[in-house]
């Protein structure tokens, strides 16, 4: 394995951002990162995953480690569920399909949102009613510092909306390896009441989908909605839906009758930042090559050659508009080196 040197990151990150890493190395195995961590000429060093949920801003100078480890594998087998052990580097969306070729079920509604099985824990990933967390059971990490691997349970990564442990106090500190997952055999629980999945599978004459046709819904819905990051350099959702108290809610709903919402408990409201995001008129707005997609205003996109620091100076004009509209503080979903 190469330490290599000034390694343009275009490749890898999904905004399809031209920074250059000072040094890089991509592992494939354990032993690999084992090595690579224990390197102290490099005293500085970042773990790279599926590079979807970072908008990078300048050059690393530092050493950048992207985690190339591939496998995946059901572990323990039940009547009604299965364990899996998927290595940190598989991609994400190959991972659904391979479990739906299974029928394993669990992870449809999570089907193409882009990124690594390593880095989905980090984020909490979710969409369409579904989290990373409902189906995690634990996931193996290297502490970079000692390049011990540790064991963490459910419990351990404090899992909230796009929240982790990882986010936190353990942010920096270790690189995923694999994770594991608990996953039905029969008898799937259909989650079809979130968004558009009912429309889109009553549209295609479908009544009795299966977990296989709750995918194919998602994947159509989010090929409409979401650019493809292979065409239109994006990270997915930008900004995270920030969650307000009752009684805020019901003060914006007296000011703006229109406003969605979704119920997350007794004395909490979820309110679509694209909502707010598109009512302070950015959806479809340009500025160079940053810019905002024209379907979906919780996506900031790269037309070409856009720098972060463009796109992080729109993320800006965001937040400042829609503190001043609706009093609210929305917060990047994505991490911003």
């Amino acid at each position: 394995m190469k330490i290599l040197e000034h390694v343009s990151l275009k490749p890898y990150n999904t905004f399809g951002i031209d920074v250059k890493a000072r040094y890089f190395a991509e592992v494939t195995s354990i032993e690999e990162l084992t090595w690579v961590l224990q390197q102290d000429k490099y005293p500085n060093k970042m773990i790279l995953g599926g590079g979807s949920n970072m908008l990078l801003t300048k050059d690393l100078d530092l050493l950048v480690i992207h985690i190339g480890l591939m496998g995946k594998e059901i572990i323990e087998q039940q009547d009604d569920f299965a364990e899996i052990k998927v290595m940190g580097g598989e991609n994400w969306h190959d991972l659904v399909l391979w479990t739906l070729e299974k029928d394993l079920g669990g992870l449809e509604n999570l089907s193409l949102i882009p990124g690594s099985v390593g880095s989905a824990p980090i984020q909490n990933i979710g969409a369409y009613g579904v989290e990373l967390k409902d189906h995690f059971v634990s996931c193996e990490a290297m502490e970079i510092e000692t390049q011990k691997l540790h064991t963490f349970s459910l419990q351990d990564c404090r899992f909230g909306y796009r929240e982790s442990y990882f986010k936190h106090e353990g942010k920096g500190k270790y690189a995923i390896t694999s994770v594991n997952f608990r996953l039905s055999t029969k008898d799937h629980k259909l989650r079809i009441g979130y968004g558009t999945i009912g429309e889109e599978l009553s549209n295609t004459g479908i009544l009795q989908p299966t977990i296989k046709d709750i995918s194919k819904a998602v994947i159509s819905i989010r090929q409409r909605k979401l650019p493809d990051p292979a065409i239109l350099g994006n990270s997915g959702s930008f900004f995270k839906n920030p969650v307000v108290s009752v009684d805020i809610y019901e003060q914006l709903k007296e000011r703006y009758p229109e406003i969605p919402s979704y119920k997350v408990s007794e004395d909490k409201i979820k309110i679509p930042a694209a909502w707010m995001i598109d009512s302070c008129g950015f959806k479809g707005l340009r500025q160079g090559d940053a810019g905002v997609h024209q379907y979906q205003a919780l996506v900031l996109v790269n037309y070409g050659n856009a720098s972060g620091e463009e796109i992080l100076n729109l993320a800006r004009q965001i937040q400042k508009k829609v503190k001043q509209n609706f009093g609210i503080s929305i917060e990047p979903e994505v991490n911003v080196l």
